[in-house]
């Protein structure tokens, strides 16, 4: 058995690998509710913007628009990460700190214009990963600051 819902086997074989306190003819799928039932729809979208039985973040059926929402998201993030750090590089280098601090912050932007580019190109994944380590490295930046300020 592979263990698959799907592997061919009907309901009428008797499951050889059920506990022994259970009947193996017994179908331990809930028959109550049908999942074919085409009178509810759990996607429909309510009018009402404070209807909070529709959950607008819930999963779609469509495995393409769920790649497409999450390459848009990383390339947005990334972008929106890319100009926080190199508006903070600006303002750094425009007033008196180390030499550190600014390239901490450059250095972070560069690595979060790299994750949107690869978020562009579906591999979000990887973009997520770069994210967080451009931000850990403009975090830096930051440390160095607050260090420096402690007198």
């Amino acid at each position: 058995m592979s263990g698959r819902p799907d592997s061919g086997t009907g309901p009428e074989t008797a499951d050889s690998e059920a506990p022994a306190g259970q009947d193996a003819s017994v179908d331990p799928r809930d028959e109550s509710v049908d999942p074919l039932d085409e009178s509810v729809d759990p996607l429909a979208v309510s009018d009402d913007p404070l209807d909070e039985s529709v959950d607008p973040l819930a999963v779609s059926d469509d495995p393409w628009e769920d790649a497409r929402r999450a390459r848009w998201t990383a390339v947005g993030t990334g972008a929106a990460l890319t100009l926080a750090g190199l508006a903070a590089a600006l303002l750094r280098l425009a007033r008196s700190a180390p030499a550190l601090v600014p390239a901490a912050y450059a250095g972070g932007a560069a690595v979060c214009a790299a994750a949107a580019v690869l978020g562009s190109r579906g591999r979000t994944r990887r973009a997520l990963w770069l994210l967080i380590a451009g931000v850990m490295v403009m975090a830096l930046g930051t440390s160095s600051t607050e260090s420096g300020r402690c007198e």
